[in-house]
């Protein structure tokens, strides 16, 4: 029998226009793996029906004949089928409660879950992720949101010429755009009021290198986060420049115990030891974007009680927070909310708590897009398709009737397998717990 995959409409967002398979990988996968793919029709995806189509694809609503179904998000509990297996990103391996209903619901009707996010190699670094195109949407949105405020207050920039992510045609388009603000950076300067004008960024992951390949088409110099009092208090930078720092772990934080020596590992395997000390950072900074991974074991590198100490003393140097991690009172403690493309901005109220639509008004602009990457649909869905693709194969054909020893799966594959017959695999038995 013929083996076939489903694409499924992707409705948690009416934002999301992603697809995990591109109609030219599904082409690939009918001619050179015989593997029919299926497609529920969609008003917003990225990619045409047509398109599809055009490679070969059957384009239906159904997906009955399909026993394994590829999505990108969440899927509504009514929507899962007995016995059946689902590709998508679950949000379920931190417990996370709002998510905990659909994982039940699957493991009720004896289904099978792999998660994008636990697709490994054999020294547990991901191999399929998005996080690219978070970072390089969430630093246009970043700097979108930087010139608008800017301008607001009086001071017009080049800055103020980048558009948001979602309104370029594609992401050649939007790099063009951003290299010319940088030239023009470059030729008139930004205004003295605004300068040094220093971007901060949080980690070196994969956001953090997405965020890096916009702000290198400025005109950038980069510092060490030693040398920003020097940089802000000496007088006299350069003004055809933009300054920007990395900030890793031994930046963010320091040991518990007094003078003790910062470590790394120590650090992610025991986090309650550390505090944060990212706060004397923040009088330097006019934005901070923030790419880090973070639980409620870590300390937040921005609270609300710095943010009030920092803005009790004046109008302070910071702008915008770009939040690309958007963690709900997370590592970022004035994310209080995810905000949309149409109106991907607030501004929090270092004193009230409350916040307020758009870049006007006092305290900090916080960018909060939670899903940055279908701001840019067609060249993410395009990446992470081409990655996911040679996978699927192996994935269609694979009896998961099987024991789980018993799975005929790549080793990448199989540790993302989080529910298998209706029953949590043993890596993730501890799921249980908040069930």
């Amino acid at each position: 029998m013929q083996p076939c995959i489903g694409i499924r409409r992707e409705d948690k967002s009416r934002w999301e226009r992603r697809v995990p398979v591109t109609p030219e990988d599904a082409r690939s996968l009918k001619d050179r793996h015989g593997v029919e793919v299926y497609v529920q029709p969609s008003p917003n995806r990225a990619f045409s029906e047509d398109e599809f189509r055009a490679a070969g694809a059957v384009v239906q609503e159904d997906l009955s004949p399909c026993s394994t179904i590829f999505g990108v998000k969440e899927i509504p509990l009514d929507q899962f089928e007995p016995g059946k297996t689902y590709v998508f990103f679950a949000h379920v391996i931190k417990g996370q409660p709002y998510n905990m209903p659909m994982l039940q619901r699957m493991l009720d009707l004896g289904c099978n879950l792999i998660d994008y996010e636990k697709i490994a190699d054999d020294r547990g670094r991901r191999l399929i992720f998005f996080g690219r195109f978070a970072g390089i949407a969430g630093m246009l949105e970043t700097l979108w949101a930087l010139g608008q405020r800017l301008a607001w207050e009086g001071a017009p920039t080049p800055l103020a010429a980048i558009r948001h992510p979602h309104t370029y045609r594609d992401l050649a388009e939007a790099t063009t755009a951003v290299a010319k603000v940088g030239a023009a950076i470059r030729a008139e300067g930004l205004p003295e009021a605004v300068t040094p004008l220093v971007i901060g960024v949080t980690g070196y992951g994969n956001v953090a290198h997405g965020a890096w390949e916009i702000l290198d088409l400025l005109s950038i110099e980069q510092i060490e986060p030693e040398a920003l009092a020097a940089l802000i208090e000496g007088g006299g930078p350069a003004r055809n420049a933009i300054y920007a720092v990395t900030f890793r772990e031994e930046h963010m934080v320091e040991p518990t115990t007094p003078g003790g020596p910062f470590d790394c590992q120590r650090y992610f395997d025991c986090p309650e030891d550390y505090r944060s000390i990212f706060e004397r950072y923040l009088p330097y900074l006019t934005v901070i974007v923030n790419g880090i991974y973070w639980d409620e074991r870590y300390p937040r590198l921005v609270t609300r009680d710095s943010l009030r100490a920092l803005y009790s003393g004046g109008t302070p140097r910071l702008k915008v927070i770009g939040d690309i991690s958007c963690d709900i009172e997370g590592s970022i403690e004035c994310t209080v909310r995810a905000t949309e493309e149409d109106a991907p901005v607030y501004v929090y109220n270092p004193f009230t708590g409350e916040t307020t639509d758009g870049y006007a008004g006092a305290g900090p602009v916080v960018m909060a897009v939670d899903i940055l990457p279908a701001e840019l649909p067609r060249d993410a869905s395009a990446e992470f398709s081409a990655v996911l693709a040679p996978f699927i194969p192996a994935i269609a054909r694979t009896d998961f009737r099987a024991p789980f020893e018993q799975l005929d799966l790549p080793a990448e594959i199989k540790r993302a397998v989080i529910v298998h017959q209706g029953a949590l695999a043993p890596d993730y038995r501890y799921i249980e717990q908040y069930l």
